[in-house]
Order: C-alpha cells, then sequence, then structure tokens
C-alpha cells in the first residue's frame, strides 16, 4: 500500500471519529436542551427560568462526570464541552433584555388620558372624545370596548371615535385593565367576569346615566355577556355587538368555518423587531402559547412580557382580520410607541371564557335593544355571532358588512363611513342602511352556505 494511499485511510479514521464525536456531542447539547424545557415546564419557570437552569447544569455535570471516569484528563475536560454549550445556550432563556417594571406608552399627541380608579379595584386609562360643534348632540354617552383582549386602544380605533364624535356622539372609551396605560392587576384577576364587572363600574363612574356600548371583538364578548347579566344590563341604553369572539365555553369549543378568505399568509410581513426572535421570549410565549406554562408563570413577569410585546408579533394576526383583496393595502393600525399587548392577561381571560358554563339561559331574558355587525371576510368562527342572534331576543338587525374583514373600520375606502353609518342608525333608531342579515331564522343557510 502506498504511503498516500496510506494517509488517505489515516485521515479517512479520523474525520469518522472526529465526526462521530461531534454528533455525539451535538446530541449532548440538544439532550440538555430538552431537559432544560422539560424542567421549565415542571417548575412553571420558577425563579426566572434558574430552577430549570440549575437542575439541567447538575444533570450535565453528573453525565460529563461519569463518561470522563476512568479517561485521561483532557478527555474529562472534553466530555464537560456539550454542557458548557447547553449551559450557554439556556442561560439565554433565563436573562430579560427589556425593562422588568411596566414602560407605558408616551402620551398621545390628539387625545389626553384620564386615569380613574374604578369601584372594582381597576385603575383604568380613559380617553374622552367630545361630540364636535356641529349642532346635533346625542344625549346618551357611547362607550367603547375594544378587542385584545388586554392591550392598547390603537391609533386606527381612536380615528374611528373621532369619527362618531365629529357626528355628535359624546364618545368615551378605556383601556380594559392591564392594558395600554392601565394600571396591571395580579395575573389570577384577570377574568372575563372582571372585565364585565368593570364595565358596569365604569359607567358608574361616568356618571351621565345608561349609555350605548359599542363592542368590539373580545369587547363584543364583554358586551354579550353584560348583557346577560340583569345587573350590568340596566345600566346599558343600547348595545352593538360588532364581530364578538365565543362569548362562553359552549361556544369556545364550537368548531365551524370563518367568513371569506383572509390575508393571512398573503400580507407582507409586518416590519419591525419581534421579540420571538429572543431566545427568552420566544420559549415563553411559546411554551404559554401551548398550554405548557400558565400566564402567570414564573419565567417571565407579566410587566416584562408587556414590554417585550411587539406589533409585528401579532403579525400574522393582524393579517387575518382584513381581506384577501387587501393583502397589499393593510394599513399601520398603530404606532409602535403607543402598541401594547398582554400576551399572558390576554392568553388568562381567554382561559376563563373557555371554562366558563354557558350563559344562554341569561341572555335569553336579555332586554337591551343590541345590534349584532358580522363581517365578509371575518377571521372569527361564524358560530360564535350566530350564537349570539340566536340566544338574545332583543337583537334587532343584523348587518352582514361586505369588503371588510374583522377589522370593519380600517381607515381603507369608506369602509369607516360605512361602519359609523351603521352604528348611528341603529343608535338613533332609524332605518337600517342595509338589509337585515342574516336573520335568526336565516342562521342554517348562512351557515351552510358557507358566507
Amino acid at each position: 500500500m502506498s504511503s498516500f494511499t496510506q494517509r488517505s485511510a489515516r485521515f479517512g479514521r479520523r474525520s469518522a471519529r472526529f465526526a462521530r464525536r461531534l454528533l455525539l456531542a451535538a446530541a449532548a447539547v440538544a439532550a440538555l436542551v430538552v431537559v432544560f424545557l422539560g424542567a421549565l415546564v415542571l417548575t412553571d419557570g420558577a425563579g426566572s427560568g434558574l430552577a430549570a437552569w440549575l437542575t439541567t447544569l447538575g444533570i450535565g455535570a453528573a453525565g460529563a462526570l461519569w463518561r470522563g471516569r476512568r479517561r485521561a484528563r483532557t478527555a474529562r475536560l472534553a466530555a464537560f464541552l456539550p454542557l458548557a454549550v447547553a449551559a450557554a445556550l439556556t442561560a439565554s432563556v433565563c436573562i430579560p433584555t427589556v425593562p422588568t417594571s411596566r414602560q407605558y406608552p408616551p402620551a398621545l399627541p390628539f387625545v389626553a388620558a384620564q386615569y380613574w380608579s374604578l369601584s372594582t379595584g381597576s385603575r383604568v386609562a380613559v380617553y374622552h372624545h367630545p361630540p364636535a360643534n356641529t349642532g346635533t348632540r346625542r344625549t346618551v354617552p357611547l362607550v367603547y370596548l375594544h378587542g385584545g383582549p388586554v392591550r392598547g386602544i390603537s391609533v386606527l380605533d381612536h380615528r374611528f371615535l373621532q369619527l362618531l364624535a365629529r357626528q355628535g356622539y359624546d364618545v368615551y372609551a378605556y383601556e380594559q385593565a392591564g392594558g395600554g396605560r392601565s394600571d396591571l392587576l395580579p395575573m389570577d384577576q384577570y377574568t372575563i367576569s372582571r372585565s364585565v364587572r368593570d364595565l358596569a363600574a365604569f359607567v358608574d363612574r361616568l356618571g351621565k346615566g345608561k349609555a350605548d356600548i359599542l363592542g368590539f371583538s373580545s369587547g363584543a364578548v364583554v358586551l354579550t355577556r353584560a348583557l346577560a347579566d340583569p345587573g350590568v344590563a340596566a345600566r346599558l341604553n343600547r348595545a352593538v355587538i360588532a364581530e364578538p369572539g365565543p362569548m362562553d365555553g359552549p361556544t369556545a369549543r364550537v368548531s365551524g368555518h370563518k367568513g371569506r378568505p383572509s390575508a393571512r399568509g398573503l400580507a407582507p410581513a409586518v416590519p419591525g423587531p419581534r421579540s420571538t426572535r429572543i431566545p427568552r421570549y420566544a420559549v415563553a410565549f411559546g411554551l404559554m402559547r401551548l398550554g405548557l406554562l400558565t400566564p402567570g408563570t414564573g419565567l417571565i413577569g407579566q410587566a416584562e412580557g408587556d414590554n417585550a410585546f411587539t406589533a409585528a408579533d401579532l403579525g400574522g394576526d393582524t393579517a387575518s382580520a382584513y381581506c384577501a383583496r387587501d393583502a397589499r393595502r393593510i394599513p399601520q393600525e398603530d404606532t409602535p410607541q403607543n402598541f401594547s399587548f398582554s400576551p399572558a392577561a390576554s392568553l388568562r381571560v381567554q382561559e376563563t371564557i373557555k371554562d366558563s358554563p354557558s350563559v344562554a339561559p341569561e341572555l335569553r331574558r336579555s332586554r337591551v335593544p343590541a345590534m349584532l355587525m358580522i363581517a365578509e371576510c371575518s377571521s372569527q368562527i361564524r358560530q360564535w355571532a350566530t350564537a349570539v342572534l340566536r340566544d338574545d331576543p332583543a337583537i334587532r338587525r343584523t348587518q352582514f358588512m361586505r369588503g371588510v374583514g374583522h377589522r370593519m373600520w380600517n381607515g381603507l375606502d369608506d369602509n369607516n363611513d360605512r361602519a359609523a353609518a351603521v352604528i348611528t342608525a341603529f343608535l338613533e333608531g332609524g332605518p337600517a342602511p342595509l338589509p337585515d342579515h342574516p336573520t335568526r331564522d336565516e342562521i342554517p343557510g348562512f351557515l351552510r352556505d358557507r358566507e
């Protein structure tokens, strides 16, 4: 055998041994990462993940000592290399990269935030858009319940509320506890029942008698459940239920179809930084979404999670609120400075809805005049809206908004004006701009035809 052939064979054997060792080291690192994630779940992220990290370090050290026994000193040290790599990777999940105390959005330039302490103990940020000096002023105040559920009111929403104010409405909106500029609550106090009580307390604090309520998305859920509570419903004059989510546990478990195709998967990615590209928040939010960490996890605090979460993290959800035809012209819903979303508190509220019993028996006794608004390209399951229509006998009309997605007032074309026309016609007791569709009798056909 030639010397060249011998050298080639030796090189091949060394390469094979190196590749085998590299694969074994990579497998050891992967195994330690899995151990760390499992420990995170078992400890619910206790101590900012430090409990899981120390557990992983201990297991990894024991394994390295066992593998290095009866080996030369260099080999024993090499056995600790996978542990060092895994320790560095997992440590990145335990180190905050944003402030851990709440950083509230700066003041808006066009409307001042007031801060009201409600009888429930919530301290909420309140925005008042007074009626324009047009000569036509509505005597009943209009209160807006935003979607989220625990997030700030977007600039896009404020623009629509300003439009209603220009039409003579005395418009009030408040960011629900924990959202936007409102004070945080202890995690176990975020419940759908608390949201309903806050609404009642807000109307009382307003001190103007009964109020008209416009509830959108999760705000529409709060409104629907308020209608099912006689004590709260007594404070309401008229109710506009726009694109509601599931109103209770049985409704949340219903399977069904959504509206016409949305822009999800078609729209360009939302620009800007993403917290989910940072290991700590990718792991925390991912495991929370999977239900493997609780909303009150010790891995990241509520304030830290709020500070970390960005509008780009909601990119797909934002696109799903628009029709497919609008995928290339989705407006900026909010400014980076004003954007605020609490993923943990929102998840906690949603869990309390899913765990709640049916409110249909109480809703069937509702007497507050109500209107339901449904979008053509809705990202909501249709049965969520039709359940409200079926069970609330006081719904006087349903307006099916064509050409728009879940975000019905979005600043595109004449969508804001159309939504305002539908809302004002109902609140003023005027004729509906659109046909009443679907009616209760039309619900089976509406679902069958997958409108």
